[in-house]
């Protein structure tokens, strides 16, 4: 499963990693943007299989930040 960046922002602070087990709503990564910081959360329960992005980048809306196996 995708996990998708929903606003143009940057990445701020990864806060799981690749093999990490998810629950449902768990924080993956914060963006920040305007200087408001927005979680992308787990949209299910899995492991973290990667992350797409860095610390650092420029992500647009819609982009695939992160892949989550059930």
């Amino acid at each position: 499963m995708k996990i998708a960046a929903e606003i143009a922002a940057s990445v701020w602070q990864i806060q799981a990693r690749p093999g990490d087990t998810l629950a449902e709503g768990d924080t993956v990564l914060l963006l920040e943007s305007m200087k408001m910081e927005i979680p992308v959360a787990a949209p299910r329960a899995g492991r973290l299989t990667a992350l797409l992005v860095a610390e650092g980048d420029q992500v647009e809306e819609g982009q695939t930040v992160a892949l989550l196996e059930a």
